[in-house]
């Protein structure tokens, strides 16, 4: 299964509030950069450490800043992730999409 994300230019990672739900249900991910991926890994809660998703509308869309992980050579855009259920990751495609 296939979900859809969004890299912005300030390095923002952003989804919809179903996404977010769905795979980040304690609203915290460690982002890590693996190869032309970015996987995003769950954790237990914010005593576990990571980064917190920020609710970014009244819809419950949610948003984190990934900056760091990308590097300093990313394009903005729509991407594809899927979730890698021997990893535990919901793993997002880096090239743009055509």
């Amino acid at each position: 299964m296939t979900v859809a994300v969004e890299l912005t230019a300030g390095g923002d990672l952003r989804m919809s509030a179903a996404v977010a739900e769905r795979f980040f249900p304690n609203g915290v991910l460690v982002p890590l950069r693996r190869g032309p991926e970015l996987w995003l890994l769950p954790t237990r809660g914010a005593a576990a450490g990571g980064l917190l998703l920020k609710q970014r509308n009244a819809a419950g869309d949610r948003s984190v800043l990934v900056r760091e992980s990308l590097g300093e050579e990313f394009s903005p855009g729509p991407r594809e992730a899927a979730w890698d259920e021997s990893q535990g990751a919901l793993r997002v495609l880096l090239e743009a999409l055509p």
